[in-house]
């Protein structure tokens, strides 16, 4: 089962952010990842189906991203959110890590509790991992956190908490630091993990600076075979009785459960006087898994495409940032973000100086948000897949994908709401990627050579323009392209699309060549303008190759039956010695 999540960032940081602040002033940093939340599933972006009041006044009180970009599935976003660097730098480019699969992120990579431990901060874990456990030295105890309450991998039952990589691998996989524990079955993981971020937070010792990494279990669906891979408890579930599909009530209970405990977390943080003190970063690390995909019910309309797609609909990130420290707040954001920034942002913000940070691909973002100032960036690699040969890049407003970037998932997908939806939408039933190729507005002027993935591979080594193994000017920007400006937030942040084409589904087939967007005026990619901008076409298709002569190998490993629970007493447990 393909494995991708989205993810919620929660940072709670201080307005100082000169080096030279002391422990006792540092701010306390959280991060909360909500797994496979979908653009349309919280209702600061104008979802009517699925009320999420505790998100939605951080976000209106705060400053919605709405120009913020992720990874299209779970280990690569993670890997880019804890070390700032992309996972073409990593080796996390391709999929995800699966169960007995021995690798991990690499161990010498800098982690964001490395970072900030020497700087008087207390790390902690509480939920997911996902970035490697088949041996001790690449779990969150060796990377820099002080204790974990959760699991490895990257899904599970939410009550009984076993975790099925197929059907011969199947095991618990729930602990308390490396301690396996058998205890917490039948209860709730979403309930579970914000009572003990709750209790971190109580029990802190406030006069140390806190950086607890919140990464919730919802709303990714649990074990594929199960009978109910949705779960909520009934209460939950309760609460939607408009919502008349039984599959997506149980998602919508799943999201107001997550809802719940961002609001715990908040009211724990106002209860000890730290609130003051915070600043609050909501995001996903890719889309939802809609209409079925992944036995989910998620849902990112009007955006294309659902995660593990470099659609809009994979790659573009809920978020908000929250604080009454900023100095500018209650606007929308169209400055160009990527997760590969946090890292540096809450290191400033912690007081640190971003500047002394070596090889990271992202570039601190804390004044510019604070401020509402200039953007830090106007170009990012969504990603480069060697083994897929897939690759998308946005640079300004242009965004240029190749490849089977869709993998067969190339539509807009509605949400779900009448009883049989489930079937009469499911994924299965869209077929987008069928072309009518008398409808195909795909042909270049005939002397512009088309360009493929596979060209950009066979030709980085005939490329010149590169010295270093670093992002290009750090992922930088033409000055000539402008962001979108901000503006006053004056209700829920929607997307308008304007009119469908007759040709949207058919005037795209990346996979015989390159489709250009324009995504300010085109953000549900309707329209590929490849053909009439063969220039534009060329220039970010040079892009791609530089950032192609940087990339490391992936790092996938087959798997290893070693580490098949049945040898572990029917648990998830590192097997390798190193």
């Amino acid at each position: 089962m393909m494995e991708v999540v989205s993810v919620v960032i929660f940072a709670v940081m201080s307005s100082v952010v000169t080096g030279g602040s002391s422990a006792t002033q540092r701010p306390h940093i959280i991060v909360i990842v909500a797994d496979d939340l979908g653009y349309n599933d919280v209702s600061f972006h104008g979802s009517d189906q699925i009320p999420t009041p505790n998100i939605d006044s951080l976000a209106y009180s705060g400053i919605v991203l709405n120009n913020y970009y992720v990874s299209p599935i779970c280990t690569p976003t993670r890997s880019a959110l804890m070390t700032g660097r992309h996972p073409i730098h990593t080796g996390m480019q391709h999929g995800v890590i699966y169960g007995d699969q021995p690798y991990g992120l690499p161990l010498e990579e800098t982690l964001m509790p490395e970072y900030l431990n020497p700087l008087g901060y207390r790390s902690h874990i509480v939920g997911k991992w996902h970035l490697g456990m088949f041996a001790k030295q690449y779990t969150p105890l060796y990377r820099g956190f002080e204790s974990h309450l959760g699991y490895y991998q990257g899904c599970e039952d939410y009550y009984d908490h076993t975790y099925e990589a197929d059907m011969t691998q199947w095991g618990l996989d729930f602990r308390r630091d490396m301690t396996v524990l058998n205890n917490y079955t039948g209860n709730y993981s979403t309930t579970v993990f914000t009572e003990e971020a709750v209790s971190i937070i109580d029990n802190h010792d406030k006069s140390q600076p806190l950086f607890l990494y919140l990464p919730y279990q919802a709303v990714h669906s649990g074990n594929g075979n199960s009978p109910s891979p949705l779960q909520a408890p009934q209460s939950y579930i309760d609460r939607f009785p408009h919502i008349e599909n039984k599959q997506r009530r149980i998602y919508a209970a799943m999201v107001s459960a997550l809802d719940d405990g961002v609001g715990a977390v908040y009211a724990a943080l106002q209860k000890n006087n730290m609130a003051d003190n915070s600043v609050i970063v909501f995001t996903t690390d890719n889309g939802g898994p809609a209409n079925g995909f992944d036995f989910n019910a998620a849902n990112n309309f009007p955006l294309r495409g659902l995660k593990a797609t470099l659609w809009e609909g994979g790659v573009r990130g809920v978020g908000f940032l929250h604080s009454p420290l900023l100095q500018k707040a209650g606007y929308v954001s169209q400055q160009m973000l990527h997760v590969c920034d946090w890292l540096p942002t809450l290191y400033e913000a912690a007081g640190g100086n971003p500047k002394k940070l070596k090889n990271l691909d992202g570039v601190s973002a804390w004044q510019m948000l604070s401020t509402n100032g200039a953007a830090i960036r106007t170009e990012m690699l969504h990603n480069i897949d060697p083994l897929n040969e897939i690759a998308g890049l946005r640079v300004g407003d242009f965004k240029l994908v190749s490849g089977d970037i869709g993998n067969g998932y190339n539509d807009w997908y509605p949400r779900w709401q009448l009883s049989g939806d489930e079937d009469r939408l499911h994924v299965d039933n869209f077929h987008s990627d069928s072309f009518d190729h008398e409808d195909m507005l795909l042909s270049h002027p005939s002397q512009h050579k088309v360009r493929t993935v596979s060209d950009v591979l066979s030709s980085r080594s005939r490329f010149s323009g590169v010295k270093d193994d670093r992002f290009i000017n750090r992922m930088s920007v033409d000055e000539s392209v402008q962001p979108v400006s901000s503006r006053q937030r004056s209700g829920p942040v929607t997307i308008n699309c304007g009119p469908k084409p007759a040709n949207a589904s058919t005037n795209c087939q990346p996979e015989k060549s390159p489709c250009l967007f324009h995504i300010p005026s085109d953000p549900c990619e309707y329209n590929n303008i490849a053909a009439s901008n063969p220039a534009i076409v060329d220039q970010l298709f040079q892009r791609l190759l530089q950032y192609s002569y940087t990339m490391v190998t992936p790092g996938n490993k087959p798997n290893d039956d070693r580490g098949n629970p049945k040898y572990h007493n029917n648990t998830w447990v590192p097997w390798v010695v190193l």
